[in-house]
């Protein structure tokens, strides 16, 4: 009787799905977006797939990466100023074309930070009424495309720089605002 209901546990086990193991939808999403990226370039431009190559590589992504990219290429240790080092945790899977999926599974056991990483919603200029966001966002906006608010100091002179360089950052959306 004992033996039976053991059966039936270890049964049971075996077939419930392994919840903390696997990463769910949505989970991980910097790190499975930007190593699928940068796969996937390694893939293009014939990078021989070797840790020490993939690892120089990785560095050089690192270099250009911004935002919560940045963030990630710290936490893996890609980054000048990084206090740790588990680069290889990414190149060495990498090497053996294992799933990025399954590499930041495995970063995820070793820092918690690099799966709790999203990135930030976009905002829709098209639409959005830019007197309604937050000075923050319109920062944000601003950084995004690499640019500065240099003497901004009221809200109205974030919008005013945004609706200036709209036609050449977003040049659909300064269309769609112009028809308006």
């Amino acid at each position: 009787m004992r033996a039976a209901h053991g059966l039936w546990a270890a049964l049971a086990l075996l077939l419930l799905p392994a919840g903390s193991r696997a990463l769910r939808d949505g989970e991980c999403e910097v790190c499975v977006t930007f190593l699928g990226r940068f796969y996937q370039s390694l893939k293009d431009n014939d990078v021989e797939f070797t840790p020490a190559s993939i690892e120089k590589e990785l560095l050089k992504s690192c270099k250009e990466a911004k935002g919560k990219e940045n963030r990630l290429c710290y936490y893996v240790g890609a980054t000048s100023d990084a206090a740790t080092k588990i680069i290889n945790e990414v190149s060495k899977p990498m090497s053996h074309h294992i799933p990025v999926e399954k590499i930041c599974e495995k970063l995820k056991k070793k820092d918690s930070q690099i799966c709790e990483l999203k990135y930030d919603k976009q905002i829709d200029l098209s639409t959005a009424d830019l007197r309604k966001l937050r000075v923050k966002e319109l920062r944000r906006i601003l950084d995004d495309w690499g640019e500065a608010c240099k003497g901004c100091a009221e809200k109205s002179d974030f919008i005013r720089r945004i609706h200036e360089l709209m036609p050449k950052y977003a040049p659909r959306a300064a269309g769609a605002r112009a028809d308006l």
